[in-house]
């Protein structure tokens, strides 16, 4: 997968996987990870995914509904790769943070429906519920955060009280960050997650 690995100040320490939402790129959210935490180790993936030519992480079959069998098997190559890149880089595996946005929180949050001891953590923007009515591995020890907007026309507020619902059913620790905006990523939200951030993860 086509990406950029960044060694931070300890290959021991955290490392943030990120996750841009359609149409970014690996360069995307480069800038929030120096926000969250300029010392962490950077993984930041391009979805292998084009819809009109815009990358994406798996493929949907219309605005919000997901395409489930490409999402299971995009789900799958990218918790290969982030095995491969632990080999490779030689970072810590037992210590990824996920950072994603909109179509990156929805396969962060595949992740953590389908592998245990996947993430460590992941902050998730604007995401949906992945699928529904599966059964998720124990998440005990996982601290999620959760940002939304109450005016989001694509991510509604049920779906993220439903995500959190969820995740806290499995044992996952979740907090969830609303704002009174739309879909898009706020200054303030990753501030939130900065703040989440040296609270529950370091």
């Amino acid at each position: 997968m086509k990406h950029i690995f960044k060694e931070g100040k300890s290959l021991n320490g955290p490392t943030l996987l990120l996750l841009h939402g359609t149409g970014g790129t690996e360069n995307d959210l480069l800038p929030l990870a120096e926000i969250i935490d300029p010392d962490a180790n950077i993984l930041s993936v391009r979805g292998n995914v084009s819809e009109n030519g815009m990358p994406r992480f798996f493929k949907r079959l219309a605005e919000g509904v997901f395409d489930e069998e490409d999402l299971m098997l995009r789900t799958k190559e990218l918790y290969e790769f982030i095995d491969e890149s632990a080999e490779e880089y030689g970072f810590d595996r037992n210590y990824v943070i996920a950072v994603g946005y909109s179509n990156g929180a929805n396969i962060a949050g595949s992740l953590l429906f389908n592998y245990q001891d996947v993430l460590n953590g992941a902050v998730l923007h604007h995401p949906m519920v992945p699928k529904r009515g599966v059964e998720l591995p124990d998440l005990s020890g996982v601290k999620v955060l959760i940002t939304a907007g109450h005016n989001d026309p694509l991510c509604t507020e049920q779906e993220s009280i439903d995500l959190e619902k969820i995740l806290t059913e499995n044992g996952a620790e979740v907090q969830v960050h609303w704002e009174n905006n739309g879909h898009q990523l706020t200054r303030t939200e990753v501030e939130a997650a900065k703040e989440w951030y040296q609270n529950k993860i370091i």
